[in-house]
């Protein structure tokens, strides 16, 4: 039986140089994010669906920003339409730049990570409508369209694919 390794939970070890044609990006030892602010990701705010880990549905929502702060959710279906996981995101204004930090929860609302502990992300370059975080990347794909990616610690990135809801 092959082991899952959770995406993201993979993507927070140590990586290796970036591939040509990856989604994600790598911060180079030493790096200084740039300047940037929680403004810059208004694009973002909204429901997206779509599909994620194997061709099942998976869905994000992110809050219009709280100060400094946005606050995100993120669902993984399995390919039965339950709960595989989920996670609580916040991209936040840290120290002149952007940081986007996050839990995860087994279906059953379980932590992955210790009590305190989160897995934190440093940006590593911002574009009109796109954010490098080492290691994962949110940006848009179309008029309407969402690509998420993380790297795993093999190098291999998992892709989501998310299209904006209307608002109801």
């Amino acid at each position: 039986m092959r082991r899952f390794i959770p995406p993201i939970l993979a993507a927070f070890a140590l990586f290796q140089a970036p591939l040509a044609a990856q989604e994600t990006r790598i911060a180079p030892q030493n790096h200084a994010p740039p300047p940037a602010n929680i403004a810059q990701m208004d694009w973002l705010v909204g429901q997206w669906t779509g599909t994620g880990i194997g061709g099942a549905p998976a869905h994000e929502s992110w809050l219009p920003p709280s100060g400094i702060t946005m606050v995100g959710t993120f669902v993984q279906e399995t390919g039965e339409g339950a709960i595989r996981f989920s996670e609580i995101l916040y991209l936040m204004e840290e120290e002149g730049s952007l940081v986007l930090k996050l839990k995860h929860f087994n279906a059953d609302l379980t932590g992955w990570e210790e009590k305190d502990d989160m897995l934190t992300f440093r940006l590593v370059a911002i574009e009109e409508c796109a954010a490098y975080f080492h290691a994962l990347t949110l940006r848009c794909d179309g008029e309407n369209g969402l690509v998420a990616a993380v790297r795993m610690r093999s190098g291999e990135e998992l892709l989501f694919r998310f299209e904006r809801q209307k608002e109801q």
